[in-house]
């Protein structure tokens, strides 16, 4: 009986004139991929879970957990082989699931005390070479470090950045990319020869721009997060949500064809209408509390219904983020009682995905 009031509750709370078609292009979820150890467990979650659940799109965080052929010295311990990865196709295949692999790009090429394999394997890419990584990372901290970026203007990077794009998007068998260039704190530094002096707005620009080139000469589609694109100083959002450091004018240099990943975690952010309005397309993007979740999936319909032709279709959907790994997310998956309900992906995952299947309803 309340199973049977909440699904009503959600249908009045969502109401939806297209009975049985998707209101939405993308009910997505995006999760790093598994270890060798999680694959079989991943790839039975993606059709026991995932699929029934009315996902559409999987946002796969490969960054150097494959193995690169045309890279092999940017693998990480155990990485994914061309076996494993057909085998998540194959499943995604059968359900009608469209994989985007993703490799953060320009920002997050540390985390706390690690240098990540681009950086480890080629320091001379890294835009801020006299920040020292820390034995014991905090923050805040003397050099503003959350993590290291690469030198967009560095003559080599793209060489090796494009084999490792070209690899990912051949062997996910993948129409579209998704980039990261999320939270980029160190960009245009001015002890850097090859940035310094330079607009912060337009270096970004550049490099999406020149990420969405490449990619379109293959046929794919550049995904990205949205926080560098929005200015703090006038949305009243923090340094990670929105930009700090002058790079939210770049939304008005890059291509339109980017797709926007637009993440805010504590509340329904009405950015989505920004971007559509800018002539993107968006998708919103909760974390781990439900209620936002199901008022994104609200704004988002709300955006849809109350808008032109032409900037309805911009709003894309939704997408779940997840920050832990595939097997934790599956174990807490599997056993609620370890997780706090209020706070938790797999709360905010089954919010948003009934929020969603309410609405077809």
């Amino acid at each position: 009986m309340k199973k049977t009031l909440h699904a009503l509750f959600l249908v009045l709370l969502f109401p939806c004139s297209i009975i049985g078609q998707s209101v939405f292009d993308v009910n997505g979820f995006c999760i790093a991929v598994p270890d060798k150890q999680g694959l079989d467990n991943f790839v039975n979650f993606i059709d026991k879970e995932l699929a029934p659940r009315g996902i559409n799109t999987l946002v796969l965080r490969v960054d150097f957990n494959y193995e690169y052929e045309s890279r092999p010295e940017l693998r990480e311990d155990h990485p994914l082989s061309r076996t494993d990865v057909k085998k998540i196709v194959t499943v995604c295949k059968k359900n009608g699931i469209e994989i985007i692999p993703q490799v953060n790009l320009l920002g997050h090429q540390s985390w706390a005390e690690k240098t990540n394999k681009l950086l480890e394997v080629y320091p001379k890419f890294d835009e801020t070479p006299h920040v020292k990584m820390p034995e014991k990372y905090e923050w805040p901290n003397e050099d503003g470090l959350y993590c290291k970026s690469y030198c967009p203007n560095h003559p080599d990077l793209h060489d090796v950045v494009f084999d490792l794009i070209d690899e990912v998007i051949e062997v996910f068998e993948a129409n579209a990319f998704h980039a990261g260039l999320d939270e980029v704190f160190y960009i245009a530094d001015p002890k850097c020869p090859r940035c310094k002096g330079m607009d912060p707005a337009t270096l970004f620009a550049q490099e999406v721009t020149r990420l969405s080139n490449h990619l379109e000469k293959r046929g794919a589609r550049l995904w990205m997060w949205g926080d560098r694109l929005l200015d703090a100083s006038t949305a009243d959002l923090g340094m990670w949500e929105a930009s700090m450091n002058n790079t939210a004018r770049a939304i008005d240099m890059i291509p339109k064809t980017v797709v926007i990943c637009d993440w805010h975690y504590e509340k329904a952010i009405p950015t989505p209408a920004y971007f559509a309005l800018k002539g993107f397309d968006v998708i919103a993007c909760p974390w781990r509390n439900p209620k936002v979740a199901e008022a994104q999936v609200k704004m988002m319909h709300d955006f849809k219904n109350n808008s032109t032709p032409e900037t309805s279709k911009k709003y894309l959907g939704m997408m779940q983020t997840v920050w832990s790994s595939a097997d934790n997310f599956i174990k807490d998956f599997n056993n609620p009682a370890s997780g706090n309900e209020k706070g938790s992906h797999r709360a905010c995952f089954i919010a948003m995905t009934d929020a969603l299947n309410a609405l077809e309803k």
